[in-house]
């Protein structure tokens, strides 16, 4: 065993939550070593929606030039085709990752950022090599065998795969960004609800220019319908975008009670060529696997100095796209109170707000795409596709001019747009609001939602809750709200007659040693409202202010100016650090 060495904070895993706390850490200047037991990132492109929070993630850390540069365009995205085969009929087509005019409204006024589709082969690399240029060390082919944590930190025991030695990693804090099969959750015995290996699905990653039965219809998903077809995992057969519009990557089921399929190359091309509807294509197979559909997550997400986060502490199916999105989001959570905490800035006690905060968040996102799964026996049952519809009613059916067939089509319909809640669930995305001890109330309720929930974001300023986006201006620059905060630090924000709040930020940053940078909104400062848009969204009054988090969550909100700004914001900032 060769001696051990030290580090603030050791990361298992390279993926999209490893990767991105890495950077997040090493942005932050925190010292952090990543293992993999793998010799690169990502060999196949598993993950790909990348939702507007986490290229808002990416725009912070100043890389969303190369995660836009590398991604399929958010224009190329929405065209969701459900047919009998790419080649075949269509049967309908909705509007996803908010393309329709009407979404793309909510999409743009809320964020300064638009999804994209970035397959994990290349964000990973991303993610790694900006945290490796600022300064974390990566190890790769090195496998995490063990843990012992005490009160000062942790002791990771590790094997180098290449040479077989063995030898400690000691940090104060250790990450388990390990997946959905992760030795750290088992290590630390973090109590897990549902259930693992529920459905079966394979992956076909294949290389085909299938431009001439998709260009007109630009998409990053195509469902194939097609009774009799094999139905397990997320639905039917899938044929999914990788690059437009010639590598592309199959979904396809099989019985999860029998022993895994061997899919050697005879069988991957004819399930991609009957799903194509086209048995003359050149296809050039890149990679096959076999995988299955969990209903898994984290009760509780971190033991001591151990926190768990990624598929470690959520696990499901990729419908909504939301997997690496949500591990990407948990990094950020956790990042900045890490660097609070490492700092002495803060007390360990603000680290448990990570479990308060993101544990939720892995119920929400785990219910939810295993709901839209389910959400599929809607469509099958308006073709005629299940035991339990109408008599008589096929594919076909739909075409009738009779009443039943204007009942089938009416059916169809509306089990087309019930996908909605799986390719426009905005308020899934951005809507996150939190209620912990990094948080100071106002004493205000939550606000209601006068939309759905889970299709709709609802801005708002309620301490808890992401800031919401408007355009702002500096000199001859727009910027956006989320473009002033953030960059791991605290920030105040006030208006014309709140200059009080600036002073008692500088005293309060002052007495802790917390960074805050602080702006006063309004016509001859250097942020201006031109637009109106922010007095509409801020909730307070000119000599209110908001106390944004390094996350861009509210920490604390004053309506207005009160006696003592200085006692009153201190008051507050020691008790969301916990001092």
């Amino acid at each position: 065993m060769t001696d051990a060495f030290e580090t603030d904070v050791l990361i298992v895993g390279s993926g999209p939550a490893g990767g991105a706390a890495s950077l997040f850490l090493s942005s932050y200047g925190i010292d952090n070593v990543v293992l993999t037991r793998y010799r690169w990132t990502a060999n196949t492109p598993r993950a790909h929606i990348t939702n507007q929070r986490t290229v808002e993630l990416m725009r912070d850390m100043g890389i969303e030039d190369q995660i836009t540069d590398k991604g399929t365009t958010h224009s190329l995205m929405g065209q969701t085709a459900f047919c009998t085969s790419l080649a075949g009929e269509e049967i309908g087509r909705i509007r996803t990752w908010g393309t329709h005019p009407q979404r793309l409204a909510d999409y743009t006024e809320a964020s300064p950022t638009l999804p994209c589709d970035l397959p994990q082969t290349l964000f990973e690399p991303i993610l790694v090599g900006t945290a490796a240029s600022r300064g974390a060390r990566i190890r790769f082919d090195t496998e995490f065998l063990s843990l012992d944590q005490d009160a000062d930190g942790v002791t990771a025991h590790v094997r180098d795969r290449l040479s077989g030695s063995e030898y400690e990693i000691r940090a104060k804090y250790l990450i388990g960004a390990d997946g959905g099969r992760s030795k750290v959750a088992q290590d630390i015995g973090l109590p897990m609800a549902g259930a693992m290996d529920i459905e079966g699905s394979m992956n076909i990653v294949f290389e085909a220019d299938l431009s001439r039965y998709v260009a007109h219809r630009p998409s990053v998903l195509y469902w194939v319908l097609q009774p009799g077809a094999q139905i397990g995992g997320i639905g039917a057969g899938l044929v999914r975008m990788v690059r437009p519009w010639h590598e592309w990557l199959i979904v396809w089921g099989y019985d999860i009670n029998q022993p895994a399929p061997v899919v050697d190359e005879a069988m991957a091309t004819e399930i991609v060529r009957n799903l194509v509807g086209d048995d003359t294509i050149d296809v050039k197979l890149k990679g096959t696997s076999v995988w299955s559909v969990n209903h898994m997550y984290a009760e509780q997400s971190s033991v001591g100095r151990v926190f768990c986060m990624g598929d470690a502490i959520h696990r499901h199916p990729p419908s909504n796209g939301l997997g690496s999105n949500t591990s990407i989001q948990d990094a950020y959570n956790l990042a900045w109170k890490l660097a609070l905490v490492l700092r002495g800035q803060a007390s360990p006690s603000l680290l448990d707000t990570y479990d308060t905060e993101r544990t939720p968040i892995a119920k929400q996102i785990v219910e939810r795409a295993n709901k839209s799964r389910t959400q599929f026996g809607q469509i099958f049952r308006a073709l005629g596709m299940t035991p339990d519809a109408p008599a008589g009613r096929t594919i076909e059916s739909r075409k009738d001019d009779t009443p039943e067939g204007a009942a089938q089509r009416e059916e169809l319909r509306e089990a087309i747009e019930l996908k909605d809640y799986e390719f426009n669930a905005h308020g899934v995305e951005l809507g996150q609001r939190y209620s912990s001890a990094a948080v100071v109330p106002d004493g205000t309720p939550e606000p209601a939602y006068d939309r759905d929930p889970e299709l709709y974001y609802h801005p708002t300023t309620w301490p808890g809750a992401r800031i919401p986006h408007c355009w702002l201006t500096r000199g001859t620059d727009t910027v956006s709200t989320l473009d002033v905060v953030g960059k791991g630090r605290f920030t105040l924000l006030t208006g014309i007659g709140g200059d009080a709040w600036i002073k008692a930020a500088a005293a309060v940053s002052d007495e802790t040693g917390v960074p805050v940078e602080s702006f006063v909104i309004g016509p001859g400062r250097e942020l201006e409202d031109l637009y109106g848009d922010w007095s509409r969204l801020r909730e307070i009054t000119d000599t209110g202010c908001l106390l944004i988090r390094p996350d861009a969550h509210v920490a604390y909100r004053s309506h207005t100016l009160p006696g003592d700004p200085t006692s009153t914001l201190t008051e507050a900032f020691q008790s969301l650090l916990g001092r």
